[in-house]
This record gives structure tokens, C-alpha cells and sequence, in this order.
């Protein structure tokens, strides 16, 4: 997927406290030791926060991510398909934004 390659290049190269990591077996971007973004085949993961409100933010391919059968959805984790891909720079942004604010 060359859209998150690009975007992880830009991330690292622009923010400091960025650094590739990964979730789940996929390549990922963390701040803090936090992931806040990754790859995935169908789209890109971003941790958006509890409050984050996808149909107030216009995307109609959001889902929350949900990766366990037995076990509800992982709390402001989004997934956005690659219909979107042109809203995943800004969607990424928000997670930096949101992660940084989480207590390290």
C-alpha cells in the first residue's frame, strides 16, 4: 500500500517523536511508544480516540476495529477503508494529536 508508506515516511521525517512500529503483525506509526496508526490490507487502523464521532467526520467507510472474535471492538480504534484514503493523512494527524495526549 504506497499511500501509507508515503504517509509513514512524511510522519517520520516531519515529527520527532514519530517512529515506525507495529500492531498487529502490520506495519504502524507510534508516538510515545504508542501505536496510533497502521496498515492493513483493506484499508488503515488509527486510534482516534473514544469520542471520535465517524459519521460527524464525513467518512463513510469507518468501522471500529474489532479483531477479536469473543471481545467487543477496541475502544477509539478505526478502521478506514482505502475508498478514503485521501481523508488518511489528516485521519493520521488526529491519532498523533489524540496519542499525545494520552499519559505516557
Amino acid at each position: 500500500m504506497d499511500e501509507f508508506k508515503r504517509i509513514a515516511a512524511a510522519f517520520t521525517y516531519i515529527h520527532g517523536d514519530v517512529a515506525h512500529g507495529k500492531m498487529m503483525s502490520s506495519p504502524g506509526l507510534k508516538c510515545n511508544n504508542r501505536v496510533f496508526a497502521f496498515e492493513m490490507k483493506d484499508g488503515m487502523g488509527f486510534r482516534l480516540g473514544p469520542d471520535f464521532d465517524p459519521d460527524a467526520a464525513g467518512l463513510q467507510s469507518a468501522r471500529p476495529l474489532s479483531p477479536f472474535k469473543t471481545k467487543p471492538p477496541l475502544k477509539g480504534w478505526y478502521i478506514v477503508g482505502e475508498a478514503e484514503q485521501s481523508r488518511w493523512e489528516e485521519l493520521a494527524g488526529q491519532a498523533l494529536a489524540f496519542t499525545r495526549t494520552l499519559k505516557r
